[in-house]
């Protein structure tokens, strides 16, 4: 099987459902940046293994999924995805990295270490695919949960940064 096509030659694509559109659609802006942050991510593990970046990476994907996907059609594709469990352990993620580092007292400078550094860039990736993802929510409420996911995963990122940076014992430099 070859992995060209040649149906996304004259600028569109398909849509999980065969649904032809634009490559400069805002659907493919926001799950390209998805893949951008799983990507992103990936290099994370590289430098700092961790099981659960790998559940991120998993749902990443099944938005990635919903997002290539027209929201009429999520029930048949997406049914058995619960993404609101998933922020639920978000949350507790960073519940428990919270309790383990100090008060949040400014602006952090995103620098330290490559761990550090690469956590910093996964929040800043996130929240770009959060805003592309909120320009969808504000003409179909159907995407709410995914960008409550991203909203999450931002705040998750820019922790697990000040995580590293106790586990590593890098001093934080404020602005």
């Amino acid at each position: 099987m070859k992995i060209y096509t040649k149906t996304g030659d004259k600028g569109a694509t398909s849509l999980v459902d065969g649904t032809r559109v634009s490559k400069t659609s805002q659907l493919l802006k926001c799950y390209g940046t998805v893949d951008e942050l799983n990507a992103h991510i990936g290099l994370l593990i590289s430098i700092e293994a961790d099981d659960f970046l790998t559940d991120i990476q998993r749902q990443l994907f099944v938005i990635g999924g919903m997002l290539a996907t027209p929201t009429e059609k999520w029930e048949k594709f997406w049914k058995n995805s619960n993404l609101d469990s998933f922020i639920l352990k978000v949350e507790e993620r960073i519940d428990a990295m919270t309790a383990e580092i100090p008060p949040f007292r400014g602006f952090i400078l995103p620098q330290g270490n490559e761990a550090i550094a690469r956590a910093h860039l996964c929040r800043t990736v996130c929240r770009r695919a959060e805003r592309e993802v909120v320009a969808l929510f504000e003409e179909n409420q159907a995407y709410e949960t995914p960008m409550i996911l991203l909203n999450r995963l931002s705040d998750f990122f820019f922790t697990l940064a000040r995580f590293y940076h106790k586990k590593m014992n890098v001093d934080e430099t404020c602005w």
